[in-house]
């Protein structure tokens, strides 16, 4: 299923609506790739921890060309892609899907999935997971 703009953002207002109660300092409200903590993965990937909470967990993931993940499935986590740059090749229980900036698709619990950059240019985009990931990962073969 590929979802375009609209969705993402009533996604983001939904969980903007369900928190707005919590106190945040101007700090610590504003994130971005330049303040958000930094990861690196697989082959040469960057990620940054845009919310990193056990409830719910967004990334922001850049993937140069020509790079692929581990094909997985988390149990319980549900899965939201949405591009930011570039195409996003997608690998969802052997269909290969092909996301385009401003494009995203949703990866159900149970689902096995592979991302992949299969361009000749990097691919930006965010990952929202509800609840988080962690520990709720298991790698499968290569599609």
């Amino acid at each position: 299923m590929v979802v375009v703009l609209p969705g993402f953002i009533a996604l983001v207002c939904l969980y903007l609506d369900n928190h707005k109660y919590e106190s945040y300092t101007q700090e610590k409200a504003m994130i971005s790739k330049d303040n958000a903590e930094h990861y690196i993965w697989g082959d040469n990937c960057d990620g940054w921890y845009l919310v990193n909470r056990q409830d719910m967990l967004i990334i922001h993931e850049k993937m140069p060309p020509g790079t692929h993940e581990k094909r997985h499935f988390h149990s319980i986590a549900r899965q939201f892609f949405y591009v930011l740059e570039g195409n996003l090749t997608m690998e969802l229980e052997g269909d290969k899907h092909h996301i385009k900036a401003r494009q995203g698709i949703e990866i159900p619990p149970g689902a096995k999935h592979q991302a992949g950059n299969d361009s000749q240019l990097p691919v930006e985009f965010i990952v929202i997971s509800h609840p988080t990931t962690r520990g709720d990962r298991s790698d499968l073969y290569s599609c």
